[in-house]
């Protein structure tokens, strides 16, 4: 089992990251997705990231 974590501040800048790792690695098998959102905020600006923790054989 295997585990890759991809983390993107857009949903779709990950998906499209998620789908091109998938579809270069066509061999896989996904046993599980995990997602968190995380919102980090200062004084002067408001970050959201998201990630995806894919988990596969």
């Amino acid at each position: 089992m295997r585990v890759k974590v991809f983390q993107e501040e857009d949903e779709d800048d990950l998906s499209e990251v998620i789908n091109t790792f998938l579809q270069e690695h066509a061999d896989i098998r996904v046993c599980d997705i995990k997602l968190s959102t995380d919102i980090l905020e200062d004084e002067e600006d408001t970050l959201t990231l998201f990630t995806v923790l894919l988990i596969y054989l």
